[in-house]
């Protein structure tokens, strides 16, 4: 089955809806100009919350390294998401996995991209909207990936309940992510909408 990231969790009881309804991994953002930001406090509270099997992933934008390390000190992050301009050596140095992000548009070499980020436990594909990181609800042209790409793909960008079956069909990422796709507002998840999410997920899957 396609894995499944809520991102952009901002309460425990989001954490714990998005468990009991079948993700796998949520996203926690280390980002300060997000709506979605938390502290790495927070962010601990949350991840000491979860059950068991459920991977916390810390996602940082163009971050100074010692606001990664401090978020290691006090939050204990399963993988790190790095979703700017970040190098290979950068993203390699924290001795946390991580994937690197990339906002698809076209003229952008994937296959490069992956050579070069080839230490990354995946690439996470997101859609490129001027001045924003991420969350943005917008999607991209799916076809513009790779067949066949040498790193896991974590599809992410505009996915909703209503989309997700189709991008799945025609992406086969390893995993899908969601942040605003799952809302009542920003950084609020909704229930509801997180099993409509999940559900569409496994009927691409049949």
């Amino acid at each position: 089955m396609t894995a499944i990231k809520i991102c952009g969790i901002t309460r425990i009881e989001d954490a714990l809806a998005s468990a009991r309804i079948g993700a796998h991994a949520i996203g926690l953002v280390f980002y300060a100009p997000s709506p979605r930001h938390v502290t790495p406090v927070r962010a601990a509270e949350i991840i000491k919350a979860l059950p068991p099997f459920i991977t916390s992933v810390g996602l940082f934008v163009d971050s100074d390294e010692r606001v990664v390390r401090d978020a290691l000190a006090v939050a204990r992050l399963d993988l790190l998401q790095f979703h700017g301009a970040e190098t290979p050596q950068y993203c390699g140095k924290f001795g946390v996995p991580y994937m690197k992000a990339l906002q698809v548009r076209s003229g952008v070499n994937l296959l490069q991209y992956a050579h070069d980020y080839k230490d990354a436990k995946a690439l996470l594909l997101d859609a490129y909207v001027e001045g924003l990181a991420g969350g943005t609800g917008a999607t991209f042209d799916w076809s513009l990936i790779p067949s066949r790409l040498p790193l896991p793909i974590v599809l992410s960008g505009g996915l909703t309940p209503g989309n997700v079956t189709q991008a799945i069909r025609a992406v086969k990422p390893w995993a899908v992510d969601v942040s605003s796709g799952v809302e009542s507002s920003k950084g609020i998840k909704d229930a509801a909408k997180i099993a409509a999410f999940v559900s569409g997920v496994r009927n691409a899957d049949v």
